[in-house]
């Protein structure tokens, strides 16, 4: 140990949690889970999660301790799983990439041939489609089913 403080422990970092103010304008909440919080993505284009591990000042996974690394792996899948099994798609997108938004999040997105953006990334492919409110509380709803867990605070 050389006494360096590892990323997201700096004594002068915030030490409260906080979704980053884009991730929270895009999103709607669905829940927590142990690590993370799971997050809707506001593009009826393509059913779209975000997980953001709720520890403040992290930018890589390798922010994370190692068995937090291993929590939110687990915690991808489990999301992977619900959503695929929500949406009945043809193929998973999961990147954590954070060019636009620093914080720690990981996109997993539901994709279908034909969808708007179909083969290619959805980033800047289509504009954003709104949902309708009824169509977005379903797939709230059966994702949190599908995860078992309760609306986040």
């Amino acid at each position: 140990m050389d006494g360096r403080l590892k990323p997201g422990h700096d004594a002068d970092m915030e030490s409260v949690w906080t979704l980053h103010p884009q991730l929270a304008a895009d999103t709607v909440a669905i829940g927590d889970l142990s690590l993370s919080r799971v997050l809707l993505m506001n593009d009826a284009n393509y059913p779209w999660l975000i997980l953001v591990p709720r520890k403040p000042a992290l930018v890589e996974i390798i922010d994370l301790e190692e068995d937090e690394q291993v929590q939110l792996l687990g915690e991808i899948a489990d999301t992977a799983r619900a959503l695929k099994a929500t949406t009945a798609c043809a193929k998973l997108n999961i990147a954590a990439l954070g060019n636009m938004v620093d914080q720690l999040h990981v996109h997993v997105i539901a994709r279908n041939l034909g969808d708007a953006a179909w083969p290619k990334p959805v980033w800047g492919t289509a504009p954003p489609a709104s949902y309708e409110r009824a169509a977005r509380e379903r797939v709230v709803e059966d994702i949190r089913r599908g995860l078992q867990i309760a609306p986040s605070r």
